[in-house]
């Protein structure tokens, strides 16, 4: 189950249908998790800053938070992924830096935050690789831009 929650002072920023279609195209890219549980969240930029400041140590505005419930070793379908929070106001700033649509913009967000969910990590360069190729995967999968066009073949 995809639940969406949206914060009184903002609007989604994906429909429903969509962030259902994002999740599970990425969990079947690579996990062929077919009925996942993830949680997504559409806020301000001051609750996301709290969140990265309490969780990350960083007091700061981000685009996307992700917040896995599960070992990235293995996973029980039965079980929640995680978390997902936007930063609302950000990304559509964000979007409108990068000339994308925001609704596509944020699939990519999400696309990228269910991978953190999954067990990915970009801290160490072949690990940025594999993860933004996944990302192309999962959008090219979806129809839409490839956010990184230099890694775009496909990985195994």
């Amino acid at each position: 189950m995809i639940d969406m929650i949206v914060d009184d002072d903002v609007s989604p920023l994906v429909s429903q249908q969509n962030i259902e279609n994002v999740v599970k195209v990425s969990c079947l890219v690579v996990e062929n998790i077919t009925q996942p549980s993830v949680c997504i969240r559409f806020s301000s930029d001051e609750v996301v800053r709290q969140l990265n400041a309490q969780w990350r140590d960083k007091d700061k505005v981000t685009d996307v938070l992700s917040f896995p419930m599960q070992d990235g070793d293995s996973f029980d379908a039965d079980e929640s992924l995680g978390d997902i929070i936007l930063a609302v106001p950000f990304v559509q700033s964000e979007a409108n830096r990068l000339n994308l649509p925001v609704e596509a913009h944020s699939m990519h967000l999400i696309t990228h935050a269910t991978l953190h969910l999954l067990g990915y990590d970009h801290i160490a360069d072949d690990e940025a690789q594999v993860m933004q190729q996944l990302e192309n995967q999962v959008m090219l999968k979806l129809g839409l831009h490839q956010p990184y066009p230099e890694y775009s073949e496909e990985v195994n």
